[in-house]
Formats: C-alpha cells, structure tokens, sequence
C-alpha cells in the first residue's frame, strides 16, 4: 500500500478518503493488490481495457468448462459487474469499482456468481466477497483477443431493442465513446481522439525502474512516434507504466504502426543495456519522473 495521508484519496480509486477505505482496519479481505492481473501473459491487455479503452470485448475462456459462451466487457448496463443474457451467454464488466481492493478477487467473485445464474439475470455489485477464486483461477491461460467497438451496440446484439433503464444506459454511454482504434505492430497501444487531440496511450509490461532507465537512455529525441509527435509523459495504472503521446489531429491508428515497431525495438535495445546511466540520462530520468500521475 502506498503511503497515503489519512484524508487523501484512497489509491484503489473508490473515491473515499484513506482513512474511511483502506486506511480503516488491517484485515486482508481490504488490503490492495496493486498489481491484479501478474501472472497473466496478457497483462497489460487487461489494464488498458479497464483504464483506457472505452468499448471492447474479448471472448473468454474458462479452465473447468472452456465450451461455456463468456464474453469480457470494457463497460455493461448500468455498470452491472455480470450478466447472463436470455440465451446463456454470459458477459463480465471490466471497469467497475473494486471492492475488496483486489480488482482479480471481484472479477472472480461476479463471474461466478454469473455462472451459476439463470439466464436473463444480471449481477448487482455486493458487499465485500469473501476468500474465493481469482481471476486467473478461473481463465485458462490462452491471452485474449481483443475488439475496439464504436459503441455498445454489442450489449442487445441479437437480442430485443432494449428498453427503460437499459436503453437510458446505452444511449449514456454511446454518447461518451472516445474514438479508439488498437495498434496490431505492438500490443496495448491504443490510439484515440478526444476533442481537439488525439494521442496514443501505451501499455507496457516491464516494471517501472528498469523501464524508466531504459526510457532515459532514449532521450526525448528517441521516444518520438515520427514527425511532430511529443512524449507529454505517463501515468501508472494497475502497477504498470502507461506512457503518453500527442498526436498531429491528422495521424491515424495506421500511421503509426511502423514508428511504434520501431520505438519497441529501441527499448528493448535500452532494456539490455547494462551501463550505468550517464549525468544526461539520469538528469533525462528525473525529466521523465516529474511528467508522472498515477491514474485513480
């Protein structure tokens, strides 16, 4: 657990201050897992599909019954965890609100809760759950393909028009989808445009001091997605870095497929670099530290 003031916001991102969330008490059913998804190969994946992607889906796939139809969602009707469509199809929210501080043991908690729900049922957010299985217990261990939508559209796909509350809901959010697309050269960068800009939101899976070093060695000149484009600096997210760029409004997903291949290289090249940093590039280092937030 970071070390936070009592009356600061609480770091899981609830809303509350320290001390009425996980400042309060010391059992483990509230203690934060900052990092909830290692172990997956698909990691960062799932980080940007909670903090950054608007609308996408992937098809999940279970260990004990890899047949049952389970589909991930950024985002469901009224920000349900869970639902199990009229047809059995089962769907699981990603970007809810984490109430045990372990983003994983939720996700767990509402799939199974989905899984042995009627169809037609939707999950409602609980209390705290209790010990049980994590995410990674319950998936099998193939990454996940991800899908951009441009809106949510996917929630009633074969299925009737909504209506009340839910057609209210679809229509909220299909209103507030930023335009997003995913690079195919590198995975977990996505493009987008909000407003009057455009950037590419990129996350990556090494820990943060390696890759910072690594980041510092390129200089500013070297973290360029081509011309025009600026490194603004980066955010953490699930405890894994998400460096940010401003775009030309002009430059698409497309366009940067082969600059961000190339920047990947580089980095790997920087990565294996044993040499101690120079004075430039530990001063380029703090450059890089004080463009940092954390996303909450």
């Amino acid at each position: 657990m970071p070390v936070v003031a009592g009356r600061e916001p609480c770091p899981c991102g609830s809303g509350k201050r320290y001390k009425a969330c996980h400042g309060k008490g010391t059992g483990d059913d509230r203690r934060l897992t900052t990092r909830p998804f290692t172990g997956r190969v698909d990691e960062t994946e799932w980080v940007a599909l909670r903090e950054i992607v608007p609308a996408a889906t992937a098809k999940l796939v279970l260990k004990d019954a890899p047949d049952r139809d389970v589909t991930l969602s950024t985002v469901l009707p009224l920000a349900w965890p869970a639902l199990v469509r009229a047809d059995g199809r089962v769907f699981l929210g990603l970007q809810v609100q984490s109430r045990s501080g372990d983003v994983s043991r939720d996700l767990g908690h509402a799939l199974e809760t989905a899984l042995e729900s009627a169809p037609g049922t939707s999950v409602v957010p609980t209390g705290l759950p209790g010990p049980g299985a994590r995410l990674q217990d319950l998936l099998a261990d193939d990454p996940i393909e991800v899908t951009v939508h441009d809106g949510f559209d996917y929630w009633v796909e074969g299925a009737a028009d909504p209506t009340g509350e839910v057609a209210a809901s679809m229509e909220r959010a299909n209103s507030s989808v930023v335009p997003t697309a995913r690079l195919s050269s590198v995975p977990s960068a996505y493009w987008c445009r909000m407003n009057e800009k455009t950037h590419l939101r990129w996350v990556l899976p090494e820990d943060e001091e390696p890759l910072l070093d690594a980041m510092a060695r390129l200089g500013s000149s070297g973290l360029a997605l081509g011309p025009d484009t600026r490194y603004v600096g980066s955010f953490r997210a699930h405890g894994l870095l998400v460096p940010v760029w401003d775009l030309p409004l002009d430059r698409d997903a497309d366009a940067l497929e082969e600059p961000a291949a190339a920047l990947r290289a580089r980095l790997d090249e920087a990565l294996a670099d044993p040499r101690a940093l120079t004075g430039d590039e530990r001063r380029a280092r703090s450059g890089l530290l004080s463009r940092q937030l954390t996303l909450r």
